[in-house]
């Protein structure tokens, strides 16, 4: 028996984060392209190529969270939230790409000449596009917290690494002005580039174990104590405790064990508020499947 999944909350307040993540993410990257234009700053070109990778990442997350949404069928019968995963894996990848490319474009620039113009014009723009995208992704971190939502969040910390980036690019031409040593502006593209293979890798991980029902220790502790306290307030006793996390959904899996001579209406009963307040408790959309078992011959059928 399972209790009703209930619907995903805030899908309209989660399709408006990502459409303004990606209007904002378009002016942004047309604001870097016209920095690195008038510099030729290998700095700015690092920040350009992340916000480029940004974009065709948010279009991504755009078609994930429309995807996560369908109702189940009869193909898919859990539904498709897990493309939650696969969206982060995928801008992790782009990000990697990305600061790949902008080590290999700084290393060049250095070995065959340095030359930077108009460092205080793209200085501006590149201060300004990262302001912005401070902002951003600030709001879209925490509208995904609000909402559980995966996908958004993931692209809420894209954006906020963007903002470093683009910071850090600043930091690079603002040294180049103050001390006229050029090369400081591939160091900082490389720093940056860092930055960002490490960002991209930790959404790649995070997908990954999602992917493969990572177990959360603190999830794991929340679901034992909430159980504790339930069973106890209904005399029931369980075992074998299973979940994870879709993206979107928590799915708890629990076996609860009766005395034989419960009704099975009684046990029904019980075991459906159990569900009902399990749910309740977790603080994110979830589904509780429970299993009901004879408490006298548990040990016996289960070999143990």
């Amino acid at each position: 028996m399972a209790a009703p999944a209930p619907a995903v909350p805030n899908v309209d307040e989660n399709r408006y984060a990502i459409r303004l993540s990606l209007a904002i993410g378009i002016c942004m990257l047309v604001g870097k392209l016209l920095a690195f234009y008038l510099t030729g700053s290998s700095a700015v070109f690092a920040d350009a190529a992340e916000s480029l990778i940004h974009n065709i990442g948010v279009a991504f997350a755009g078609f994930s969270l429309w995807l996560s949404a369908r109702p189940p069928n009869s193909r898919y019968q859990f539904g498709y939230e897990r493309i939650a995963f696969f969206s982060a894996g995928f801008e992790g990848g782009l990000i990697c790409l990305a600061g790949v490319a902008i080590i290999v474009t700084a290393v060049q620039k250095w070995l065959h000449g340095i030359a930077i113009e108009n460092l205080s014009a793209g200085t501006l723009i590149t201060f300004g596009a990262s302001a912005v995208n401070l902002g951003l992704g600030f709001y879209l971190v925490r509208t995904g917290r609000k909402t559980k939502s995966l996908i958004l969040e993931a692209n809420g910390r894209h954006v906020l690494t963007d903002s470093w980036t683009s910071f850090g690019a600043v930091a690079g031409l603002v040294l180049v002005i103050a001390t006229g040593w050029t090369p400081f502006d591939p160091l900082a593209a490389i720093i940056l580039a860092v930055v960002i293979l490490y960002s991209g890798g930790s959404l790649i991980w995070r997908a990954i174990t999602g992917l493969l029902d990572y177990t959360d220790p603190g999830t794991r502790t929340q679901l034992h104590q909430t159980l504790d306290t339930l069973c106890d307030e209904l005399n029931l006793t369980y075992h074998d405790l299973r979940f994870r996390f879709t993206g979107q959904r928590l799915l708890v899996q629990v076996h609860l064990l009766f005395p034989s001579a419960t009704p099975i209406g009684e046990a029904h009963r019980r075991a459906t508020l159990l569900e009902e307040r399990l749910s309740a408790a977790t603080g994110l959309p979830t589904e509780v499947d429970t299993h009901l078992e004879a408490l006298e011959d548990h040990g016996e059928l289960h070999g143990r």
